[in-house]
């Protein structure tokens, strides 16, 4: 079942990045807007700094980055979340992203569907998801 509003999705694909080759490094940035529900999500060689310096992400941190690694000719999909913020808001944080990440998957499959159409095996591939926090453990 599709949580994705694909209207909401604004994917900008920045070269040398193309949308149907597979180019490594190739990392996914993906911010959204708590005001509108828009999903932007940049698909580059590196991760979108300056999408990152946005006011509300600075505050919230609820960025979710990714990127493809080729190990052996093996590939996998990293994701990487930053739970931050106050000490009584960590727990709720890390419920939030965990319930989302069905949808942030489905960002970057259909944002990235040239992708997969040239390349089907990557849906068969190793999905890696790290969640980090400046704390030790959130309870």
């Amino acid at each position: 079942m599709s949580r994705l509003n694909p209207n909401k999705l604004h994917v900008t694909i920045l070269t040398p990045t193309t949308a149907n080759l597979l180019i490594i490094p190739r990392c996914y940035t993906l911010t959204h807007s708590d005001r509108t529900g828009d999903l932007f999500l940049t698909i580059a060689p590196d991760f979108n700094k300056k999408q990152l310096r946005g006011w509300q992400t600075r505050i919230m941190q609820d960025e979710v980055l990714a990127e493809w690694v080729n190990t052996e000719k093996k590939y996998s999909l990293h994701i990487y979340c930053q739970i931050s913020g106050r000490i009584a808001g960590l727990k709720f944080r890390d419920r939030i992203f965990r319930q989302e990440l069905p949808l942030v998957l489905e960002c970057f499959r259909f944002g990235d569907q040239g992708l997969y159409q040239t390349h089907p095996f990557l849906d068969r591939t190793q999905i890696w998801v790290h969640f980090n926090s400046k704390k030790r453990k959130i309870q």
